[in-house]
């Protein structure tokens, strides 16, 4: 089942009605809590099942939440049944720190299972309530998939945008006899910050993918949001005090920039996970052995690195390549990845992790890509963490090097993000008058130039302009 993001344009009553669902949607979620709630007073047992939960809703009758119909109502007491059946489980398990669905939401993206909707082009048919008029919107693109592929639609918003979320079920791509992916070609994924997807395949292959235009993106976004922050705090209401209209308005830029951030984040995201399976494919590669960093992200290692790695989103990143390794027909296997970038491949010798990009083994002279040592060593693990064979993919020696996030502000030339420092000037982002180039050695300036300083600094001599 694959699923793609389309967004909508709305007039301002498709908007209106599209809003009504989703507030509809919400007071069912919100009608749902305050029926357990008042039954947990009373001394009841609250009602958690589907079918009764179906029920106490249709003794409601018809129309009573607006447009929604019945199907999409019971979505969401099938997501409520389902989330406290799934709480229930883990604290039996033992795990005290599953939460029962409780808080109540304000908007509920609503799904229309299939035959309530219907596509005409860009135009797509949603079913409402008995009575009401169906509501027709329209699509910013086409649909990616076959429109017979298509299985639900879900509608949701993001910081007051519209978007239609597809989901259809879409076959394994199919190859020619002799380009199939090989289950026995192995390649080695090592996940990380500053390189999403680092890959050490087998005949001496690899495949970085540089993830800094992402690294600065977050960067950016935290340095401008904590501006802002710094900004208006002196106007920030008190708890339980009502926000003034110049505040709500930046609440609503704030959220607004936070939704614009995400979808930047996700989009290179997206693109790193599809470079790899693009690569595994022409190579054959049947399995992908990928690192699983998820069991150290608890862990306290100062304030600067866990915002780091707050903002890594690693659990995404991971969907991702699963989701397009499994269309492409590769197999991925998730490894304890504890101990690989600090093991020799050469010799299966533990040295200190190195502080930067190149790894040095101080046993038998190895050197190379600490990331790519990372994914050679992570090729040999199986799934409890120990190596599996001792048949060493050779070390890349050809490496290939690609770049996610390229729709980024500031990665090329003529897109110059507006929240960097600009280089002269006072205009925030701005590139500032053009300074003169420095006349040759021994010329004398034209008068009323700056005169350049020396300065003595150690044992050199610097001139400042």
């Amino acid at each position: 089942m694959r699923t793609a993001r389309v967004g909508l344009r709305v007039t301002p009553a498709q908007r209106r009605r599209c809003f009504g669902l989703l507030l509809a949607n919400g007071d069912v979620w919100a009608c749902v809590l305050d029926m357990n709630r008042w039954r947990r007073q009373r001394g009841l047992h609250g009602i958690t099942n589907f079918q009764q939960l179906c029920r106490e809703l249709h003794k409601a009758g018809p129309a009573a939440f607006g447009e929604l119909n019945s199907s999409c109502a019971e979505g969401v007491l099938r997501h409520y049944s389902d989330a406290w059946f799934a709480a229930a489980k883990r604290r039996k398990s033992g795990d005290a720190t599953a939460r029962f669905p409780r808080r109540k939401r304000r908007l509920v993206p609503v799904r229309f299972r299939y035959r309530h909707f219907a596509f005409d082009g860009q135009r797509l048919r949603l079913a409402t309530a008995r009575g009401c008029p169906p509501l027709w919107v329209r699509l910013d693109r086409p649909v990616p998939y076959p429109v017979e592929q298509v299985r639900s639609v879900t509608l949701l918003n993001e910081d007051r945008r519209l978007f239609i979320e597809v989901s259809a079920e879409v076959p394994v791509a199919t190859y020619a006899p002799g380009c199939e992916p090989d289950p026995g070609r192995v390649a080695g994924v090592d996940p990380g910050v500053i390189h999403p997807f680092a890959v050490a395949g087998p005949d001496g292959e690899g495949l970085i993918v540089s993830g800094r235009a992402i690294r600065a993106e977050t960067h950016l976004h935290l340095k401008d949001t904590k501006r802002r922050r710094r900004a208006v705090a002196k106007r920030a209401p008190k708890p339980g005090q009502a926000g003034s209209r110049r505040w709500r308005k930046h609440r609503a830029r704030q959220r607004k920039l936070e939704a614009r951030h995400k979808r930047r984040v996700k989009q290179a995201q997206h693109e790193a996970a599809k470079t790899v399976v693009g690569w595994a494919v022409q190579r054959r590669v049947g399995t992908l052995v990928v690192g699983d960093p998820r069991g150290v992200l608890d862990l306290k290692a100062g304030r600067r690195h866990n915002q780091r790695v707050r903002a890594w989103r690693i659990g995404y990143l991971l969907r991702c390549l699963k989701d397009k390794a499994e269309q492409a027909g590769i197999r991925v296997v998730l490894v304890d990845e504890r101990g690989t970038s600090s093991t020799c491949p050469s010799c299966d010798q533990r040295v200190p992790k190195p502080r930067g990009r190149v790894f040095t083994c101080m046993h038998c002279g190895f050197n190379g890509h600490r990331d790519l040592v990372g994914g050679a060593n992570i090729a040999r693990r199986n799934p409890s963490g120990t190596i599996t064979t001792n048949s060493k993919n050779p070390f890349p020696v050809v490496i290939t090097h690609r770049r996610a996030g390229r729709h980024l502000p500031g990665t090329a030339p003529a897109r110059r993000d507006p929240r960097r420092r600009p280089h002269h000037g006072t205009a925030n982002g701005s590139h500032g008058r053009p300074r003169p180039a420095p006349p040759p050695w021994g010329v004398a300036r034209p008068p009323g130039e700056d005169q350049p300083t020396m300065v003595k600094h150690g044992q050199r001599m610097l001139m400042r302009h």
